[in-house]
């Protein structure tokens, strides 16, 4: 992801200089409440990718432990009221999700189907329309040595994507809401009661070593 310099959750002025479609788009960000296992907290807005934007950091931890961390990442809404190549719409969102597997799960070779099929999926069942969607899921290994040679070997998976919300403005919440879902499925939690169609989970992250 981008570099994300800046001083708050907004970038591009703030208050009433704002547009609208923008200004509604953070109200229902700040307003939005995921499922207890997702701590949001704000982040620096980048500065550089679009006129507007609005950035989120977000952590998945263990229903029972809030001390256990199983997944983190970053959302980032991007907004542009005069759009931007690729776009094929005024706003943009951009993100990162990371949680560590266990090595047989890390090593399925439909894995990154699995994965992505679970951001569209959790689009899809939040109603949250979208376009132009791209990305990547990456499966990385560390091994340690020397003074940190006693700690077990990592497996980590990486999904990064973006697409454009779809409308004028768009119902920021519902993509909010859905990108949390994904995230709370990378950390092996099961989908909400009703939401979602995927039913293939990962088994939860590996405990603090």
């Amino acid at each position: 992801m981008e570099d994300t310099g800046g001083t708050g959750g907004s970038g591009g002025g703030g208050g009433d200089s704002l547009p609208p479609p923008f200004r509604a788009a953070v109200t229902a960000l700040s307003e939005t409440r995921p499922r207890p296992e997702v701590r949001i907290s704000p982040l620096p807005a980048p500065k550089r990718l679009a006129p507007y934007a609005f950035a989120l950091e977000a952590a998945v931890t263990e229903p029972d432990d809030a001390g256990v961390e199983l997944a983190d990442g970053r959302f980032v809404l991007l907004h542009d009221p005069q759009g931007q190549e690729g776009w094929r719409g005024t706003f943009r969102v951009v993100t990162l999700g990371r949680a560590e597997l266990e090595p047989e799960i890390a090593g399925d070779p439909l894995l990154p189907e699995v994965t992505w099929s679970w951001l569209t999926g959790a689009l899809e069942a939040r109603g949250a329309g979208y376009g132009e969607a791209s990305g990547t899921v990456t499966r990385s290994s560390s091994a340690f040595f020397g003074g940190l040679a006693e700690r077990p070997a990592e497996e980590v998976l990486e999904i990064r994507a973006s697409w454009t919300p779809e409308g004028s403005t768009p119902d920021a919440s519902a993509h909010l809401t859905a990108w949390c879902e994904l995230l709370c499925q990378c950390a092996g939690l099961p989908p909400e009661t009703g939401e979602g169609t995927s039913v293939v989970q990962l088994p939860q992250r590996r405990g603090p070593h």
